[in-house]
């Protein structure tokens, strides 16, 4: 029976697998580990709770190396449940146990981070590599937390060993690479920045797992071609469930999107100041709903029956107030879901959705400086990244042709320039009252899970509008592609 549990998990046969396991455990209840691997596959299902459950189970049994059944249970509060109290609290378990545990002592700094405590998250990756001064992403990480004023700095200095040893695998060589980039942008010199960000996207493509760094032009053309294809005319509204009320009514989403490094951080923050909104970052939820359900996208939305579309929209909702209860209105803030735009119309008609919007050249270089996941492909290079950003504008002008008044675009540039007025008017849009306090920086506590994490904490600043001037000889092809298109 384990073998079979273990063959159906090896072939990603995920619910078969829990099922397995369940029937072992109904048996032999007594056995850890089993536990401990039903947790790892309930979240991969996305069943928190249970997870939580089977990794104490797992622990009350007497796990070997506990320390990590903690530090599961401790990114499962973090990433996916956002008690960040909790996740705290088991990653100090875990370090209790085994206080050289690196998992959960990267772990930790990285919930400093999102914490906006810079000094604790410095202290922590300081512990790290004190114990292991070979730990390359820990030093990346340590790096990324420093202000630099000279290309003379000795972190600098000891990026560069890093990077040059002869044993530093590719995607060690990505990680400092990006920290050396943003260093040397930091302190004005430009060219060996730009150098070293191309460096680290190279060995970002060379760590990449086989078929994940390939970016087809022609094939990406063909996929925004179907999703216009698929939405050809605004759906009807979905009929209304038939269930009984809720005692209290599910958050309402509101919808932020756009490219990556287009400001949908910054506009989040805002609205996450209002007293009606809560931040709900980057939600896995409708991509979710698109890949299990929705598969293959977009041809399979056209047949699906209404009353299934009516379930997907519920279960969003149920989750969401499972997620945030007792919120009002909750931000779904994944910039990628501009390319689910007719999939949220079709599941909630009514929904806001903001669009973060930057200059061209600007958003383009960001995400070239950004170390994004390898599966998202045409980030590891710069003309590809233009090339995407071409398709996006052209599904963007479509959905505005079929939802133009519920899409407001919110301009990162505009914003910096005059926040009040560009505040005022996406809370007219979303029907919120005015709130001063919105102008304000998150509080130091407040969690921010993003490559912005430190910038949003600040005070607004207009650095980094116009960006692109610094790199203008790097940018002469891209800035002609795009000229041409745009």
């Amino acid at each position: 029976m384990l073998g079979a549990a273990l063959a159906l998990e090896r072939a990603g046969r995920v619910p078969e697998s829990i099922l397995a396991y369940d029937r072992i455990l109904a048996l032999w209840p007594d056995l850890p580990d089993c536990w401990y691997n039903l947790g790892v596959l309930q979240r991969k299902a996305g069943r928190y709770a249970d997870a939580l459950a089977s990794y104490q189970q797992a622990l009350d049994r007497g796990v070997n190396r506990p320390e990590e059944a903690h530090l599961n249970r401790g990114v499962i509060f973090a990433d996916d449940l956002r008690q960040h109290t909790a996740a705290e609290r088991e990653l100090e378990l875990a370090l209790g146990l085994n206080p050289v545990y690196a998992p959960a002592l990267i772990n930790l700094a990285n919930l400093h981070e999102d914490l906006g405590r810079r000094e604790a998250a410095a202290q922590t990756y300081e512990r790290i590599l004190t114990l292991d001064p070979h730990n390359l992403p820990a030093l990346a990480r340590y790096a990324n937390l420093k202000r630099y004023s000279t290309a003379e700095d000795p972190l600098i200095a000891r990026l560069r060993r890093a990077i040059d040893a002869p044993h530093t695998s590719a995607a060690d060589r990505a990680g400092l690479g990006f920290a050396l980039g943003r260093a040397l942008d930091d302190c004005g010199a430009y060219a060996a920045a730009f150098a070293a960000y191309a460096a680290a996207k190279q060995a970002s493509r060379e760590s990449a797992a086989p078929g994940t760094a390939s970016y087809v032009r022609p094939l990406v053309e063909r996929f925004f071609d179907q999703m216009i294809g698929a939405f050809p005319v605004a759906r009807g509204a979905l009929a209304p469930r038939a269930a009984p009320p809720a005692p209290t009514p599910p958050p309402v989403p509101i919808f932020v999107c756009g490219m990556f490094r287009s400001g949908s951080t910054l506009i989040e923050q805002l609205l996450a100041q209002h007293s009606r909104v809560t931040a709900g970052g980057e939600l896995d939820l409708l991509p979710r709903i698109a890949q299990e359900a929705l598969a293959p996208l977009p041809e399979q939305i056209a047949s699906m029956p209404p009353l299934r579309l009516q379930a997907l929209a519920a279960h969003y909702l149920d989750t969401l107030a499972q997620l945030f209860p007792g919120a009002e209105l909750v931000t779904d803030k994944r910039p990628d879901n501009f390319l689910n735009i007719g999939l949220i119309k079709t599941l909630f008609p009514n929904a806001k959705i903001v669009h973060t919007t930057r200059d061209p050249l600007d958003n383009c270089l960001s995400i070239f400086f950004l170390h994004l996941d390898q599966r998202i492909s045409y980030a590891l290079d710069l003309m590809d990244i233009g090339h995407h950003y071409l398709q996006y504008r052209r599904l963007m002008s479509h959905w505005k042709r079929l939802y133009g008044e519920d899409i407001l675009d919110v301009g990162y540039d505009s914003f910096v320039r005059e926040p009040k007025a560009t505040a005022e008017r996406l809370l007219g849009f979303l029907g919120l009252d005015w709130q001063a306090r919105c102008l304000e920086p998150p509080a130091a506590a407040s969690p921010i899970r993003t490559a912005s994490v430190w910038q949003v904490r600040e005070p607004l600043y207009q650095s980094s509008s116009g960006r692109a001037k610094h790199y203008a000889h790097e940018l002469r092809e891209l800035r002609a592609y795009l000229e041409a298109s745009l």
